[in-house]
């Protein structure tokens, strides 16, 4: 014959997890959030320049001036302009323009893929970018002699720069 066990505990009941399993989660779940909370950019580096130890001398100065550390900026990657894709639009009355404008950037070696119209109000000469192309646009600003850069907006493609021209550009030296 099989025990009989008391009534209330023939299977039906809840175990409660030990204390061990309990502080192991929380441990767990405090280590997930530490990496969360402590994740972030990379660390600045810094130049640590080591102190130079002078001897007492009767002829050394009283008042050693410290040496200033030199900081050393990395240079930035040349700008690759046959890598970038540029399309160039005529938003003015001249016939030819976005062709002509777009003949000057291929012959400083951008990557020159469209020229057309634009249709829309654009106060000056602009070079539209996408984020990661904000420095090329710089470049073909000063390439093409334009004074003005701005974020790409929505009707224009995000892999290329976009340039819409609203008058002709001042002849560069």
């Amino acid at each position: 014959m099989a025990p009989h066990l008391p009534r209330g505990n023939q299977g039906n009941g809840v175990v409660f997890p030990s204390p061990v399993v309990m502080l192991s989660i929380i441990a767990v779940a405090m280590a997930a959030i530490a990496f969360v909370a402590t994740r972030g950019g990379e660390p600045d580096e810094r130049e640590v320049a080591t102190p130079v130890r002078q001897e007492s001398s009767p002829t050394a100065s009283a008042d050693p001036t410290p040496a200033e550390p030199t900081k050393t900026k990395k240079p930035r990657p040349e700008i690759k302009r046959d890598k970038v894709f540029v399309e160039v639009y005529n938003n003015s009355g001249i016939t030819g323009l976005a062709g002509s404008v777009g003949s000057k950037a291929t012959d400083v070696g951008w990557q020159v893929v469209g020229t057309d119209n634009w249709y829309g109000n654009i106060p000056t000469n602009t070079v539209y970018f996408p984020d990661r192309l904000k420095r090329a646009a710089k470049q073909l600003a000063l390439d093409l002699g334009i004074s003005r850069t701005a974020p790409a907006d929505g009707a224009m493609k995000l892999d290329r720069l976009t340039v819409i021209l609203t008058a002709e550009l001042a002849a560069t030296g």
